[in-house]
């Protein structure tokens, strides 16, 4: 996700020192070749992959760096790099976010995971150029019925979203069927953060925002477009804030967060969810 618009207009193409993946200068937003979706097909389906088997993996007593270390060994068997490792600094290869963590949690041999811990696990894999990047929200072992909930409004949001992509509507159609449907649930979007374009680069343009707004550009869709939409979505108020390591992100009144991430390709007459791990839902 990205509150990343100074990130995706930097004006430097690098590398990092452990050789995580080069940071391109951004081109505005791209529309992809036939050879680069074959390779973010492939890129997409080693995420879908790997948070399958998180998914299935998770369990109390586990910490949050064992799971790291077994999603970059899995990426790393599938021939891909972590997309997350090393970028802008990030020490780890997921994104471990508990409870009121909304997002950016840092894996910590020190956390452990608990019996009723929502968990979100965000992770990207680079492969032959192109990223992949997906997030789900496991419930773990007996969750309250509040956090169930969550969850599920937070993924229904998302295919809701999804149903809105096709060439010439706008992200605020997306926008709009996933704000709708949290608020009716009585739960709230975060803003700070939105989804964005991948493709050569883990965040590109353009920002696909979860809510309503003016202060956006409100992007016609076009075919071979790839974006992540991820809806964040709050128990309690919308409101974040930072911890002091620079990463991780709470909810400000204490309350449960959920996300749900795909990336998705505009195709000529719907879309494509390329991270599909068999969880869409029918509406």
């Amino acid at each position: 996700m990205k509150l990343f618009s100074d990130l995706i207009t930097s004006t430097k193409s690098k590398i990092n020192s452990n050789n995580s993946p080069i940071i391109n200068q951004s081109r505005g937003v791209e529309i992809k070749s036939l050879r680069e979706i074959e390779i973010m097909r492939k890129s997409s389906k080693i995420v879908a992959t790997v948070l399958s088997e998180i998914r299935d993996l998770v369990s109390p007593g586990m910490t949050t760096l064992d799971l790291d270390c077994y999603a970059e060994k899995r990426i790393r068997e599938h021939g891909a790099t972590p997309s997350f490792k090393g970028y802008h600094g990030f020490p780890g290869s997921i994104c471990s976010s508990i409870n009121d963590e909304v997002v950016h949690g840092i894996p910590n041999k020190k956390k452990v995971i608990k019996e009723g811990d929502l968990l979100k696990v965000d992770t990207g894999a680079f492969y032959n150029g192109y990223h992949g990047d997906s997030c789900i929200t496991i419930c773990v072992g007996n969750t309250s019925d509040k956090a169930i909930e969550l969850s599920k409004v937070a993924q229904e949001a998302l295919f809701l979203g999804i149903k809105q992509i096709r060439p010439k509507n706008k992200l605020l159609d997306i926008a709009g069927a996933i704000e709708d449907h949290v608020k009716a649930n009585g739960f709230s979007v975060v803003e700070d953060y939105t989804g964005h374009g991948v493709g050569r680069n883990l965040h590109e343009e353009p920002s696909v925002f979860n809510f309503r707004t003016k202060d956006l550009p409100n992007v016609t869709l076009r075919e071979g477009m790839t974006i992540a939409v991820e809806p964040i979505v709050n128990l309690g108020s919308k409101y974040c804030k930072t911890l002091r390591d620079g990463w991780t992100v709470i909810t400000k009144d204490g309350s449960l967060s959920a996300q749900w991430e795909h990336t998705v390709l505009v195709t000529k007459n719907g879309c494509e969810i390329l991270t599909d791990r068999g969880d869409a839902l029918d509406f």
